[in-house]
């Protein structure tokens, strides 16, 4: 029996082992793909900052989602769509919703400003595109509509907020149309369908939306400061981009 027990431990210790090994080439199958792909388009160099980029923008998630205690999957990524993590677990409340939510734009913003800064030092045309791509692309996730990080942040204060990202996002497609957009409303739409019918009162939301004040302007600053940032600095590099092309 004693053998039997340790044999099967053994077997168990490399089923962890082979699924650790599996959520890693998951990850890093994904990610080559994506810069093999980013490559024909933009180049490697700037295809292998891209998905850095991203990468660092849903560890950010992971991480958040690791110290909620949360069950989450290793990063994927599909070429021209973006990357996700898949969380295993959903959030019990929408505070902890927003932390989760929060933690993408925030280390995504950390990652840009990195890209920026030895942009500047080393005068490097590539690191200041690299450093525009993470400011806009972590700008358009503030918009607040879920399933987009900006909706997950800004449900702490009520879903109805939801409803601003709508003409924000048809001014996006406006502004620059593209097949993505059209995903996004696609998956919009159903969250924009809670937000006219939600109801503050009912026992669910209560239990679910029902975060202290404290809570909410926590939130609502840290997504503003988000929303100042990127917003700044994707114009700020924009401008240093366009002088160049000039």
């Amino acid at each position: 029996m004693k053998a039997l027990s340790l044999l099967l431990g053994g077997k168990f210790l490399q089923l962890l082992g082979f699924l650790k090994f599996g959520k890693l080439l998951t990850t890093g199958g994904t990610m080559l793909l994506s810069v093999v792909a980013y490559a024909f388009v933009f180049g490697w160099p700037y295809a292998v900052g891209f998905v850095v980029l991203l990468f660092a923008h849903e560890m950010g998630h992971y991480v958040a989602a690791r110290q909620r205690n949360l069950d989450v999957g290793a990063p994927a990524f599909i070429p021209f769509v973006g990357a996700w993590v898949a969380l295993k677990d959903l959030p019990h409340d929408a505070e902890t919703e927003a932390y989760v939510g929060l933690g993408g734009p925030f280390v995504g913003t950390l990652a840009s400003l990195a890209c920026y800064f030895l942009a500047r030092q080393s005068d490097s045309m590539l690191l200041l595109a690299l450093s525009y791509a993470g400011f806009f692309l972590n700008l358009f996730n503030l918009i607040p509509l879920s399933p987009l990080d900006g909706g997950r942040i800004t449900a702490v204060l009520t879903p109805r907020v939801w409803l601003l990202g709508v003409p924000v996002l048809i001014g996006v497609f406006i502004w620059n149309p593209s097949p993505m957009l059209i995903v996004i409303a696609v998956l919009a739409a159903p969250q924009v369908w809670r937000a006219l019918r939600y109801d503050s009162a009912a026992p669910e939301n209560q239990a679910y939306y029902g975060v202290s004040a404290e809570a909410r302007v926590t939130y609502a600053a840290y997504y503003l400061i988000l929303l100042v940032v990127l917003g700044t600095m994707s114009y700020e590099v924009h401008e240093m981009l366009g002088v160049v092309r000039g």
